[in-house]
């Protein structure tokens, strides 16, 4: 049967054509020729300033992987999972991963969820038939990601306290309520598409591997560790309750500015990463030795995803230097203004998907400028409640060379789209 093409080779082939093209009329072909250069040397950049996150984490996820602790996780999740994503076995390593990549996105740990999800989908990866080609499973795992599942969006507040907002916490449940929206949308556009579509899936009952072998070559592994060491950790785990207890009697009341919520950013990242590795210690792991291996895999990885965030980042630079993305806010900002979203707000709608940098700096230069208006509020809860959609699938998809996408891009431009509107719409309720 013949394939059909990938959404993403017409939508960026579009990009850069429609770039040349209004460069042509705008006269800024000297701008579109620069930002090309300019963003696949930011590409490669940022490819290479991932590698060290990445070896990290991902070292970390295989010293928690290698203790158990994601099929723990898994186990508790197992009922949610196993219908949103039947075609993975319950007991595999990407659930887990999925699993945990879900919940450092929903603490707002960006750092972490990145490797994270390229840990999920590098083992989703062997569950392919096709390589190369995205699976049901990868598609609605992304659509996910995409629909940023964020209950606690610490920068968006921090920002908007440096700003000396009045309530800087109160975009909190408007952002829960449009990510909901968001992330609804992306499972039911990515289960509709995916059943439209005949490509062969891999399901349980097909995949090969040995729970057994496995589990005895984990076993023999552990070293379980004396009484001293398990003394001396318990010893520092004393301590540092205490310290916490100590820094909360000397507040003298809880204040939420950026100092505060910096500080609160600041410890979850520490405290997520020592309890993997104590979790691993007691269950047995040989941490360093375990975290060194795991942490190989960053190298490979940023590797593998220049080209693709070449690919993307070049398309979005001409985009944007053209003047292409200036004329599209004019001619939508009629329509927009109909649904009581502010034109102002349009250009970080539009640029929410294609750039995580320019949405912020649109984002913090509003709120700065007047940090208690309606249309500070509204991009607030945008960037709170939305992702950066072609980032995501470049980095994602880019770890293990998915060229063939499928319905991953237009179940996440779905939830893209929800997500927004859903944030005009509860804003607009909340300022009523």
């Amino acid at each position: 049967m013949k394939q059909k093409p990938s959404a993403i080779n017409i939508i960026w082939l579009s990009l850069v054509l429609i770039a040349t093209v209004t460069a042509a009329y705008t006269g800024r072909m000297d701008e579109v020729t620069k930002a090309s250069f300019d963003y696949a040397k930011s590409a490669v950049t940022l490819a290479i300033g991932l590698i060290g996150p990445m070896a990290l984490w991902l070292g970390i996820m295989r010293v928690a992987e290698a203790g158990g602790l994601m099929k723990i996780i898994a186990r508790a999740m197992r009922p949610l999972m196993v219908r949103l994503f039947p075609d993975v076995p319950p007991e595999h390593p990407a659930m887990s991963a999925m699993i945990m990549n879900m919940a450092a996105n929903t603490l707002g740990l960006g750092n972490a969820a990145t490797p994270m999800g390229i840990k999920a989908m590098q083992e989703l990866d062997k569950l392919a038939v096709e390589k190369g080609t995205a699976t049901n499973a990868m598609c609605l795992f992304l659509a996910i990601n995409t629909s940023s599942v964020t209950i606690l969006p610490l920068g968006v507040i921090t920002v908007r306290a440096a700003a000396n907002a009045s309530s800087p916490s109160e975009i909190l449940i408007p952002a829960i309520i449009a990510t909901i929206c968001s992330t609804v949308i992306a499972i039911i556009a990515s289960k509709l598409l995916a059943g439209r579509e005949t490509t062969v899936q891999q399901f349980p009952d097909t995949v090969s591997y040995d729970k057994a072998e496995e589990t005895e070559k984990d076993a023999t592994d552990l070293i379980m560790p004396g009484i001293g060491g398990r003394i001396f950790v318990w010893l520092l785990i004393i301590a540092f309750a205490g310290a916490v207890i100590f820094r909360v009697s000397q507040a003298e009341a809880f204040t939420l500015s950026a100092d505060t919520m910096g500080t609160v950013s600041n410890w979850l990242i520490p405290v997520l990463i020592s309890f993997f590795l104590v979790f691993g210690y007691f269950r047995g792991v040989r941490i360093y030795e375990t975290l060194t291996d795991g942490a190989k895999e960053g190298f490979t990885t940023a590797v593998k995803i220049i080209p693709f965030m070449v690919a993307i980042f070049v398309a979005i630079g001409m985009f944007r230097a053209s003047g292409a993305m200036d004329i599209m806010i004019t001619l939508l900002s009629p329509v927009t203004e109909l649904i009581g979203m502010p034109a102002e707000a349009l250009s970080m709608a539009l640029m929410r998907p294609l750039s995580g940098s320019g949405a912020f700096g649109i984002m913090s230069e509003i709120v700065n400028n007047d940090p208690d208006s309606f249309l500070s509020f509204l991009v607030s809860t945008m960037q709170g409640s939305t992702e950066t959609t072609f980032y995501v699938l470049a980095v994602y998809f880019g770890s293990v060379g998915i060229r063939r996408t499928r319905h991953a891009l237009p179940a996440a431009l779905c939830a893209d789209a929800a997500g927004i509107i859903a944030s005009v719409l509860v804003c607009n309720l909340w300022f009523s």
